[in-house]
Order: C-alpha cells, then sequence, then structure tokens
C-alpha cells in the first residue's frame, strides 16, 4: 500500500451538484437515480454546501415508499436547499493522502468530502472510495 497517494487517485471526479435554486424534489431525483448519497451545493464552481440523503430523510418519509407523488412534495416545498445542506464543511485538496481522508472521515460524523483546489470543486471522495481503495490493496 502507497502511503503517500493523493485522493485525487480515488475521488469521483464527475461530480453531480446541485445548485442553491434546486429544490429537494430534484435532489431527491438525483440520489435515486444516480444511487449517490452525497450531492455538493455549488455557486459556479464554489462549494458552499453538502447535502446528503440522510439530510433528507430528517425532513421526510423519502425512503417510505416508492409513490414519487406522496407526502415528500409538500414537506419538501417548505424548506430549501440551502436550509436543509450542511454549511460549515470540512474541505480537502486533491493532493492530500488517502491517509489523511481515511483519518478525517473516521473522526467525523460525515461520510463524504468534497476536494477543493484554489476554491474550485474538483471531486468528492466518500467512505465507499476510501473502502473499494483498501479493497483492492488486498
Amino acid at each position: 500500500m502507497k502511503r503517500r497517494t493523493p485522493v485525487s487517485e480515488i475521488m469521483s471526479k464527475e461530480v453531480i451538484a446541485l445548485t442553491r435554486s434546486d429544490d429537494l424534489d430534484r435532489a431527491e431525483m438525483l440520489f435515486k437515480r444516480h444511487n449517490i448519497r452525497h450531492i455538493p451545493v455549488v455557486s459556479g464552481e464554489s462549494i458552499i454546501g453538502m447535502l446528503s440523503y440522510s439530510d433528507l430523510l430528517r425532513i421526510s418519509f423519502a425512503d417510505a415508499t416508492n409513490d414519487e407523488r406522496d407526502v415528500d412534495s409538500v414537506v419538501y416545498n417548505m424548506f430549501t436547499i440551502e436550509q436543509v445542506m450542511t454549511k460549515n464543511l470540512i474541505s480537502v485538496t486533491s493532493e492530500t493522502t488517502i491517509k489523511e481522508v481515511a483519518e478525517i472521515l473516521a473522526k467525523n460524523e460525515f461520510h463524504a468530502l468534497p476536494v477543493v483546489d484554489d476554491s474550485t470543486l474538483m471531486g468528492i471522495v466518500t467512505t465507499t472510495d476510501l473502502i473499494n481503495y483498501l479493497l483492492k490493496q488486498f
């Protein structure tokens, strides 16, 4: 296992993102369509927050039914992306080592980190990316 491998080797570079003007119905659709659990919220190329599927579950019944026209839409219309997203993010650069990323994620209660270089969102790294990287080492 390489000790100084940068996170850029394992991060997702093609990031699905939301803007503050998107709504929570769109967010839920993106989570389900792309089978993801974290979506950065951006303004231009800069990240301003992170929305997780867990954030939606806290305010809705998103996982309780497959009916797309249910109570969730009513609940979602009561909130904006900005009200639900996490704002005070910890981020890493593309040169941060995988070990350092693992330490940050292990010490905190979240499962994704934005990768930001010079205020520009370059990618996202998740606990799943780390687990897949570790599995490849064996």
